[in-house]
């Protein structure tokens, strides 16, 4: 699985004469020096360029070609997800259904921390529109994200514990809304 490593791998001056980080992964260190050296157009280009060779060495999976894809059928029953509402996980294997070979949907990242949640209920907290992306200083714009309740990044394995404590970022395709029943 990708590995996402939260936003530790761009603030080392916070680090205090602490434990060493380990050695930071070629695709990481490719994906950096790229930031620096090219603009955002360009990078989307090469991206868009390398994406489906990616696409034919992965392992495909065993779905007939005429079929609409289970993460596309997901997609289109994305229910209209609000604050307060309760919601259901989907389970690991439709979310994967849905991620690209480099693990996103529509540039959402599902990290293997997010694992343990699969299957839960859980309450919305609120719906995103925009944030601040730390690693350009930039406020982005986005739809169909939505942040859980009391469901926080603590760490990565790679890292080990860590005390921001974000919020992840969910996908409506991932989620189930639940219908509340009326109290009497």
């Amino acid at each position: 699985m990708n590995e996402r490593i939260c936003q530790l791998h761009c603030l080392p001056c916070m680090t205090s004469g602490g434990a060493a980080l380990p050695p930071m992964p070629l695709h990481q260190r490719l994906r950096i020096w790229a930031r620096r050296h090219f603009s955002r157009v360009l990078r989307r280009r090469i991206k868009g360029r390398i994406a489906p060779l990616f696409d034919l060495l992965s392992v495909k999976r065993a779905e007939p070609r005429d079929a609409a894809p289970s993460g596309a059928l997901i997609a289109a029953e994305a229910p209209a997800i609000s604050a307060g509402d309760r919601v259901r996980v989907r389970s690991c294997q439709d979310i994967q259904a849905t991620l690209s070979i480099s693990h996103e949907l529509k540039g959402c990242a599902f990290m293997k921390e997010m694992m343990p949640y699969c299957g839960t209920t859980q309450r919305v907290l609120k719906r995103v529109e925009r944030f601040v992306d730390e690693r350009d200083y930039r406020v982005k714009k986005c739809r169909g994200v939505v942040l859980l309740d009391g469901v926080m990044c603590q760490g990565t394995a790679d890292y080990g514990r860590c005390d921001r404590s974000c919020y992840f970022f969910w996908r409506d395709e991932w989620l189930e809304k639940l219908v509340d029943e009326p109290e009497a």
